[in-house]
């Protein structure tokens, strides 16, 4: 499988495509990264270094990868923060590049927008540009349950809420949504939802809730997410993997009393986790 991340990239720790890209060539897939962004590390630090690429360099790496015949042979391409509706742009014309030459390919679009603690932390545009044009395109969403509010419009703190603003972006046409950080009228005091939809049903995958919170989570979610969903065509098979992957992860990562993700150290939770949790099938 050969897929194009289009994200951020940090040199310390791990958002973007540097939470996204060894994952995702630890359980055997080819990763093609682009990067929007070159820092030292993540913004959630008191300080940063480096700059934001410009659309034209984004345009110019995946043309120089398609004038090595490759993207016929790409799978998918994922996409999470966006700085700029410039970038945006870029993204989805790189989108376009790639169904053009494999009309199979499928668009996972992290919408990256905010999150319940901080509210909006994207410039003023994007959460538009994401509802308007990279909605229309996108086969897989996964956004959190903040941003699935801010994408439709919609509550949900209910799991009939959430089973609502899911249904609202299915009628949109696409095929699967993953949202994540659910918590529900449904979900215990201890516990952390996610919820999956695809062509195969509703699933719920609840795990317990650990006292950490780290960046670049949801970047590393959603492309295990995708990339399971693209081999095994279920979407509660790919909750199942990703979600207890990404425990594992977590858990180790929370043992240690560590500010990023141990993606490294407990690199054997992505190929084979030490805990499964089965997805629950929602009627």
């Amino acid at each position: 499988m050969n897929l194009l991340s289009i994200q951020s990239h940090v040199a310390y720790g791990h958002v973007g495509n540097s939470a996204a890209v060894f994952p995702l060539q630890r359980i055997g897939v080819e990763v093609w990264p682009v990067h929007t962004v070159q820092f030292s590390n993540h913004l959630g630090y008191e300080s940063w270094k480096g700059e934001v690429f410009g659309a034209s360099l984004i345009r110019d790496v995946v043309t120089g990868i398609a004038e090595r015949g490759a993207l016929a042979g790409c799978d998918g391409v994922i996409s999470g923060y966006m700085g700029s509706a410039d970038i945006g742009e870029a993204i989805l014309d790189a989108v376009a590049h790639v169904k053009h030459s494999n009309p199979d390919a499928k668009y996972c679009c992290d919408p990256v927008i905010g999150d319940a603690e901080s509210g909006i932390y994207v410039r003023e545009g994007i959460p538009d540009f994401m509802r308007i044009h990279a909605l229309a395109v996108a086969d897989v969403v996964c956004p959190n349950q903040f941003e699935l509010g801010v994408l439709t419009g919609l509550d949900s703190g209910t799991m009939e809420g959430m089973r609502t603003a899911i249904d609202w972006l299915h009628s949109t046409g696409i095929g699967t949504v993953l949202v994540t950080s659910a918590l529900t009228d449904e979900t215990p005091d201890d516990s952390i939802d996610m919820i999956a939809s695809g062509e195969d049903g509703a699933f719920r995958l609840r795990t317990p809730r650990l006292p950490i919170a780290v960046n670049g989570a949801g970047d590393t979610i959603a492309a295990l997410f995708f990339a399971h969903l693209l081999r095994s065509g279920s979407a509660g098979e790919a909750l199942s993997r990703a979600g207890s992957s990404m425990f594992g992860v977590l858990k180790r990562t929370q043992a240690r009393g560590a500010r990023e993700m141990l993606l490294v150290e407990a690199q054997e939770e992505l190929v084979a986790p030490s805990e499964i949790f089965e997805s629950e099938k929602l009627g």
